[in-house]
C-alpha cells in the first residue's frame, strides 16, 4: 500500500483534508477540475494533529470549518453594498450577456499526455537507478568475499614463512654455536 499524506484547500468556509497518496489522487477526492497545488489554493499538511482524522480514513474528504459564523461575518468589509431592492426601474434594464455563445462548444481538457509520459519516464529512471544501486551491491558482496579469501590465503602463507624462517634461524643459530664453539 502507497504511503499516504494528508492534504488540504480551502472550499468556501471550510478547509477540505484528504489522505491519498499522491497530489493527483487528493485532486481526484475533491473533484477539482485544475491542478489546486500549481495555483497554491492546495497544500500538504505536516501538522500531526490535523492529518490524524484524514488518515483514520484514507481517500475521504474531511471538511473542517475554518471559524464560526460571528469570525466569518466579522471579516466581511464594513462597507459592503446593501442588497438592492427590486422595484421596477430595475425591469427596463438590459439582461447580462453570457460571456460564452450560446450553443458553443466548450473549451477541451488539456491533455495529460505530455505529463503522462514525463511520469512515466522518471517512474523508469528511479527504477534503472535503484537496479543499479542493487547491482553494485551485489558486486560490492562478490568483492568483498574475494578480498576475504584472499586475506585468509595471505595470512596462511605469512604464517607458514615466519614458521619456516624461525626453522631456519635456529638451525642457523646451532650451526653458529658449533663453528665458535
Amino acid at each position: 500500500m502507497p504511503k499516504l499524506k494528508v492534504y488540504r484547500t480551502s472550499i468556501g468556509f471550510h478547509d477540505a483534508y484528504v489522505a491519498a497518496p499522491s497530489q493527483k489522487a487528493a485532486l481526484a477526492a475533491w473533484g477539482a477540475g485544475s491542478n489546486l497545488f500549481a495555483r497554491g489554493e492546495a497544500e500538504l499538511v505536516e501538522d500531526a494533529s490535523l492529518a490524524e482524522e484524514p488518515l483514520a480514513h484514507p481517500g475521504k474528504v474531511i471538511k473542517r470549518s475554518r471559524g464560526s459564523t460571528v469570525d466569518h461575518l466579522a471579516a466581511l468589509p464594513a462597507d459592503r453594498p446593501k442588497a438592492r431592492a427590486k422595484t421596477d426601474d430595475n425591469a427596463d434594464r438590459k439582461p447580462r450577456r453570457a460571456t460564452a455563445k450560446a450553443g458553443a462548444p466548450p473549451t477541451p481538457r488539456p491533455s495529460r499526455t505530455a505529463l503522462d509520459k514525463a511520469e512515466e519516464a522518471l517512474e523508469r529512471a528511479i527504477a534503472r537507478r535503484d537496479a543499479g544501486a542493487r547491482e553494485f551491491k551485489r558486486r560490492q558482496a562478490e568483492l568483498d568475499e574475494e578480498r576475504h579469501r584472499a586475506e585468509q590465503a595471505a595470512d596462511a602463507e605469512i604464517s607458514r614463512r615466519e614458521q619456516a624462517r624461525e626453522h631456519e634461524k635456529a638451525a642457523y643459530d646451532r650451526a653458529i654455536k658449533a663453528w665458535r664453539g
